[in-house]
């Protein structure tokens, strides 16, 4: 038996969302497939012990560790313009497009730590302890991060775009 047997279908499989999640979590293409290539290259390492249970969910962890673990060691700071996009009419399409752009601005004015909280919460639709397992912390703390990147995200974004979930 290879080493890699699944791992090929695995990563066809999941490679779409996966790199979603990336996505959101960087705010940049460039960095979002680097992160998705280095959480896949730790789950391969690991592939015989992960793949009967939920390799999703490794990468996942394994892409938020990394990403925190990069903002530690770059603390970049990003120049992000305060003029709102300008909305050209242009029917729903343009429109979903600038309210896409916009959240993905306002998700990359949080921390990663909150950043990371928004993305598997309510992206990746994990529960709070499904969370708090995957980002090696508490319930509680989760619960924190949620409410408090939710009251910065209210004052980012504009009206039409607002949170409506309570943390």
């Amino acid at each position: 038996m290879r080493s890699d047997d699944g791992f090929r279908e695995f990563v066809a499989a999941s490679s779409p969302a996966l790199s979603r999640a990336a996505y959101l979590l960087t705010g940049d293409h460039q960095l979002a497939e680097d992160l998705l290539q280095s959480a896949l290259a730790s789950t391969y390492r690991h592939w015989r012990r992960v793949r009967d249970g939920n390799p999703a969910a490794y990468v996942r962890q394994a892409m938020h560790r990394e990403q925190i673990s990069w903002w530690r060691r770059r603390r970049l700071t990003e120049q992000l313009s305060g003029e709102p996009v300008d909305r050209m009419g242009g029917g729903d399409l343009a429109a979903d497009a600038v309210n896409r752009i916009t959240l993905v601005q306002a998700l990359a004015q949080l921390p990663p730590r909150q950043r990371a909280v928004i993305v598997l919460r309510f992206y990746d639709d994990l529960t709070e302890a499904e969370t708090a397992r995957v980002l090696g912390c508490a319930v509680g703390t989760v619960k924190r991060q949620a409410h408090d990147a939710l009251a910065r995200l209210r004052t980012l974004l504009p009206a039409g775009l607002q949170p409506e979930v309570s943390a």
